[in-house]
């Protein structure tokens, strides 16, 4: 453990302190410690950024990812290692809602997928799906209060429609057939609860 701890000393002395000369003969020694600044990890956070959508384009399209193994260079970051895919915590953006044969999954300006980690924020329920099934028209705010999120309770008013995906929180409730995007539907207030 004592060698670790030099190890890291080490590298923050040579990180982060200089060595200048105060006096004749350098014989007394200033060191002067600097914090990285906020600029900084900026540039830092939009490297990181950057290489999650570079590789979002290689996952989602095989053709480009097909020319990058034939070429000769491969995408790294800053450090020199091959940036990897995470998916883990990230939000769709922008949030698409489509019918059943939408494929799911996180959604992105190249790969249109339809969101199925939705939350509302106004009920703060977790909207749930249904493929091939619509709302039927008698549905009505309280049904959805007071049977969110028995499914069984919830399939006594659908109907069923091959193609379409039936949505629905606590307090609002769409049928959809077509990919569409979230932020046109301006009175649902759903967001992506992270993938």
């Amino acid at each position: 453990m004592a060698d670790d701890l030099d190890e890291l000393l080490d590298e923050v002395e040579l990180r982060f302190c200089r060595d200048r000369s105060a006096g004749a003969g350098g014989l007394d020694k200033e060191v002067k410690i600097s914090a990285p600044s906020v600029r900084c990890k900026e540039a830092y956070k939009e490297e990181d950024d950057l290489s999650d959508l570079i590789e979002d384009i290689f996952h989602d399209d095989p053709s480009v990812s097909e020319l990058s193994k034939s070429s000769p260079g491969t995408i790294t970051n800053c450090s020199g290692h091959r940036a990897p895919s995470q998916t883990k915590g990230r939000k769709c953006c922008p949030v698409y809602l489509g019918g059943s044969s939408a494929p799911l999954g996180l959604g992105t300006n190249t790969s249109q997928r339809t969101c199925d980690q939705l939350r509302c924020t106004t009920c703060d329920f977790r909207v749930i799906t249904l493929d091939d099934y619509e709302w039927n028209k008698s549905c009505d705010y309280l049904f959805f209060r007071n049977n969110m999120p028995d499914l069984d309770k919830l399939k006594v008013k659908t109907l069923s429609r091959i193609g379409t995906r039936a949505y629905a929180c606590q307090c609002s409730w769409r049928s959809i057939q077509n990919l569409a995007d979230l932020r046109e539907e301006q009175e649902l207030r759903w967001v992506c609860g992270r993938h």
